[in-house]
């Protein structure tokens, strides 16, 4: 929905899955938790096609479920299609050492880095997110992300869905240009601002991060920035050295919000074109949006803590077209911090003393 004043933007809002079970949990890392040292090559396949004799596929509750390495692929009868893949691996790269805790009923899994921090993640004994920390050299602790409270749970409250929260569109009152903004012809000072703009309608509830991943009209909620400027391989998720710098203008206001808000979480998005099978489609956008996410990290350093990635394959198109369409082959980037903390840009820190270090 627009409001006067908010331009020609088109907000689809596609069927509620017709499964009420919750997604899979995201499948084990892809490797073995060991450290990954700066400049190491690639490992494993980098190419889509190289996944489509590994997969396997059964029924389970009324939906196809597909694993491939590193990813589960769920489809469900009403034509959605959703991907998880487990984000520990990202954090492997320059790590000193990892190792994983159980702490009642909680895994802990903890990459501690060169200088003697930590980042911790958090998962319940369904294999879900809980919470993902950073612990500095001094024990002092900043939750990044808290999704261990119980709020209300998709269509119908508590018992509905686990992951999908059925919205009405947003209202808009922005320009079109700053709502979704064009990489390539933004300035650095209109990428910074809109990393850190408000929502463009009112946030009823916090959300947790499944809910912001699958439910399209809660990220709609915020305005994005799309990059549809790096040019991938046929089924490849490799950026090319000659595409990496074009980063770097995002790059820093992904930093420049960090420094502000130490607890910032960005999304980053991938899409494809409608060229290829669905299934294809969504592995390779996941892949591309995680490997933007690990560029950002290894090249600019962009804390890998405070980015998020998921794949919408061509769910999303943002040109109309059945055939290749270079502008629907995009990465889009936007803050969901406030989705995360209930429309606050950030929570407030807790009082000095208030948060001694977890041992």
């Amino acid at each position: 929905m627009v409001a006067p004043g908010g331009g020609n933007i088109k907000v689809v809002q596609p069927p509620a899955p017709t499964v009420t079970a919750p997604i899979p949990q995201a499948p084990p890392p892809a490797a073995a938790l060991t450290p990954i040292a700066p400049g190491a090559a690639p490992q494993g396949p980098r190419n889509i096609g190289d996944f489509r004799g590994q997969r396997s596929e059964r029924q389970e509750g009324g939906r196809t479920i597909i694993t491939e390495p590193g990813r589960i692929i769920v489809q469900d009868p009403s034509g959605q299609s959703f991907i998880r893949h487990n984000e520990v691996d990202r954090f492997r790269y320059g790590a000193r050492d990892i190792r994983t805790d159980r702490v009642g009923g909680e895994d802990r899994t903890i990459v501690i880095r060169p200088d003697g921090s930590q980042i911790i993640t958090v998962v319940g004994r369904d294999g879900q997110l809980l919470r993902r920390i950073r612990r500095d050299r001094e024990g002092r602790e900043i939750i990044i992300i808290d999704n261990s409270f119980r709020g209300p749970r998709g269509p119908g409250g508590p018992g509905g869905l686990g992951f999908y929260v059925d919205l009405p569109p947003p209202m808009i009152r922005i320009p079109q240009n700053r709502y979704i903004v064009d990489y390539d012809q933004a300035s650095p000072d209109l990428v910074y601002d809109t990393l850190i703009a408000p929502p463009v309608d009112r946030i009823e509830r916090r959300y947790t991060l499944d809910e912001i991943r699958y439910s399209p009209m809660v990220r709609q909620r915020m305005p994005s920035i799309d990059l549809d400027s790096i040019n991938f391989e046929t089924g490849s998720w490799e950026i090319p050295p000659d595409q990496a710098s074009k980063l770097q203008v995002i790059a820093d206001g992904l930093n420049r919000a960090i420094s502000r808000n130490p607890r910032a979480v960005f999304l980053i998005e991938g899409h494809t074109d409608a060229v290829g099978s669905d299934v294809d489609n969504l592995s390779l956008s996941d892949r591309r949006a995680q490997s933007a996410a690990e560029l950002l990290t290894q090249q600019f350093q962009v804390p890998a803590e405070n980015l998020t990635s998921q794949g919408y394959g061509e769910q999303y198109l943002k040109i109309q077209t059945d055939g290749p369409e270079r502008q629907n082959r995009r990465v889009t980037i936007r803050n969901i911090t406030p989705l995360l903390n209930g429309g606050q840009a950030s929570l407030p820190p807790p009082p000095p003393g208030t948060a001694p270090p977890r041992r």
